[in-house]
């Protein structure tokens, strides 16, 4: 792969970057870090990287109860 391609990370990927992540939702990479400091999404280390742990994140919106507005 040459340095200037882009690598493709399916949205199903168990662990995302913050500039993925912000792509996937519309939020800023600053929100996201304001997020993540808060503690609102899970993320995972790996080497120097936090990255977001999407798979987690998932399964804590499908285990939480449905409200009706």
């Amino acid at each position: 792969m040459e340095s200037d391609q882009k690598m493709n990370i399916p949205a199903s990927a168990p662990v995302v970057t913050k500039a993925r992540f912000s792509e996937m939702s519309g939020l800023t990479e600053e929100t996201l870090r304001g997020m993540i400091e808060r503690g609102h999404l899970p993320t995972l280390k790996v080497g120097k990287h936090r990255m977001i742990n999407v798979a987690l994140l998932t399964k804590e919106c499908l285990d939480q109860d449905f409200e009706r507005f």
